[in-house]
């Protein structure tokens, strides 16, 4: 990013939920961690570089710890004989607080999601480098974007605008053809980056830097707009940003504009993040090849049910059988199928050396063929990551400015209501006018809509997206709940929520629980659902010929 052409910020976005445990238990072994270290080794080849072309840097790789990361970005510029004004933002971390707010008992790691206006303290007072804690995705983006235009808390299309954008930017190369529905279509091997043009109005064009690989299109675009999204208000602690009013427009090859975006309020709510330890976990995976693949997981689990003592059974056991199998295989490998058993349980001992145990000793009285993938481990503690909201107000938002001063940042001065929804209802649109007719056959639904998913907690978000205004109206009339609920028998049982975003000619769908307790507890075969609507694509139904 930084040879490839001129940018006024470069930034990074290093925390992912499950980083924040990752990053909670680091800073448990030593209390002088609990940041991204590699950023810090990326600097060691690029901060020098970064200054001489003028690039400023933004990035929430500070975690738990943003102000020892800024104290190691100084060392660092120190040793290279560099002069590097650092700045960090704090105040996200409720932990030391947990009593005083309210929060559970027993938690590793709470922090609020900050918006742009620490950051934006920071660049005003000449900071080259900006690190933060836990701030919103987008609010990389829009921070550097409120220093530069000069924008208040007033501005709220503006903000919208560098919110959607930042949006777009967070996920790196998914906005420019990685893990994109439709990759085929484009060179993805090694897709570049995407640059977000940034005007005075909020408005955007999202590009690459010319000769990277990937694509930038309004498909690669909603894609990411769709990703870890719900309906049309999509809420920050600056603005909430209406998705339903976002225009796309393609300028060119690898140009799309992003216009039209309208802000409300935020709400008086900031949303806290809540990692804890959730107990212990263990897995065995049985390989079962050949005939009566069925009957031989029966079998096992039969065995496994007399040899494991009640007294040592652990609070959840789980077996999954993936029809890995294939008939008349010409690998031993395509013949096997695999049974997976999950236990879950607060005593480590319970998903430990019993579990294992009462498995290997099958081995010689099993089914047929029997072998392990891998013998069976100690077991290890799982995370759980929760939501909780809070109080704007009672959040010290704090920007710590290069020569060491430390100014306040208010809150929103107007806020929405409620104060404690996620996502206030925005009012469902109509339905488009009448799907296709004519003959159906059936087909894939990938044929005619990409998808793209993702986690949110315990929840899955799915969004779909119709390639053209035709298909956009058989989607909308087609892929109801009930429908989704029908393709994805997995979901059944689920609350599920769809949104209409005619816009995208999209529908984005939170599937609640899916996940369980989020993807450190690994509650399911993929976690994080990053695959979900991958799957969504493969399934038949029936589908107009004149989409196909």
């Amino acid at each position: 990013m930084l040879t490839g052409g001129p940018l006024d910020v470069l930034t990074g976005d290093y925390l992912a939920e499950l980083t924040m445990l990752i990053l909670a238990r680091d800073r448990l072994r030593d209390p002088s961690l609990g940041y991204a270290q590699t950023f810090l080794r990326q600097m060691e080849e690029c901060l020098g570089l970064a200054q001489e072309r003028g690039v400023r840097i933004v990035v929430n790789a500070g975690g738990l710890n943003p102000a020892r990361l800024a104290a190691e970005l100084r060392n660092l510029a120190q040793r290279q004989g560099l002069t590097v004004a650092v700045a960090h933002v704090e105040g996200d971390d409720l932990l030391p607080r947990g009593a005083e707010l309210d929060l559970p008992e027993g938690l590793l790691a709470a922090h609020a999601y900050l918006g742009g206006f620490g950051i934006a303290a920071c660049l005003d007072a000449g900071a080259e480098v900006v690190v933060t804690g836990r701030v919103t995705d987008a609010a990389l983006v829009a921070g550097p974007a409120i220093a530069h235009f000069g924008w208040t808390a007033a501005d709220l299309d503006a903000l919208a605008g560098a919110v959607v954008a930042g949006h777009v930017l967070e996920c790196g190369a998914q906005a420019t053809g990685g893990n994109y529905a439709f990759f085929r279509e484009h060179d993805v091997t090694r897709p570049g980056f995407p640059i977000a043009e940034l005007h005075a109005d909020g408005s955007s064009v999202i590009t690459k830097h010319p000769g990277t690989g990937g694509a930038v299109t309004t498909g690669t675009v909603t894609a990411q707009l769709l990703y870890e999204t719900g309906g049309a208000r999509y809420l920050g602690p600056d603005v909430t940003a209406r998705l339903d009013s976002v225009r796309l427009t393609e300028q060119g090859p690898d140009r799309v504009r992003i216009d039209g975006v309208r802000g409300e309020a935020p709400p008086p709510t900031l949303k806290v993040g809540l990692n804890r330890l959730g107990g212990h976990r263990n897995e065995v995976v049985f390989v079962l090849t050949g005939l009566d693949i069925e009957a031989k997981a029966a079998l096992v689990q039969r065995q496994f049910a007399d040899a494991l003592p009640t007294a040592a059974r652990p609070a959840e056991l789980r077996w999954t059988l993936a029809r890995t199998d294939h008939p008349d295989a010409a690998t031993e490998e395509a013949a096997s199928a695999l049974l997976r058993l999950t236990a879950r349980d607060p005593d480590p001992a319970k998903v430990g050396r019993e579990l294992g145990k009462a498995a290997v000793e099958l081995g010689l009285a099993g089914y047929p063929g029997f072998h392990l993938t891998a013998p069976p481990g100690p077991g290890a503690p799982y995370g759980v990551f929760t939501a909780a909201y809070v109080d704007a107000k009672a959040v010290e938002h704090t920007a710590v400015l290069p020569d060491g001063r430390r100014i306040a940042v208010p809150p929103a001065p107007v806020t929405a209501r409620p104060a404690r929804t996620e996502e206030p209802a925005a009012g469902e649109p109509d339905l488009p006018g009448d799907p296709p007719a004519g003959p159906l056959r059936r087909a894939p639904l990938g044929l005619v809509a990409g998808a793209r998913s993702g986690d949110k907690g315990g929840d899955a978000n799915l969004g779909v997206w119709a390639r053209s205004e035709a298909g956009w109206r058989w989607l909308a009339h087609t892929l109801t709940v009930d429908k989704l609920r029908e393709l994805l028998p997995e979901t059944a049982e689920l609350p599920i929520t769809r949104h209409l975003l005619p816009s995208l000619r999209a529908v984005n769908f939170t599937l609640t629980g899916l996940l369980g307790e989020g993807v450190a507890a690994q509650h399911r075969f993929d976690p994080q659902a990053k695959a979900l609507g991958e799957w969504l694509r493969s399934r038949h139904l029936d589908i107009p010929e004149t989409l196909l």
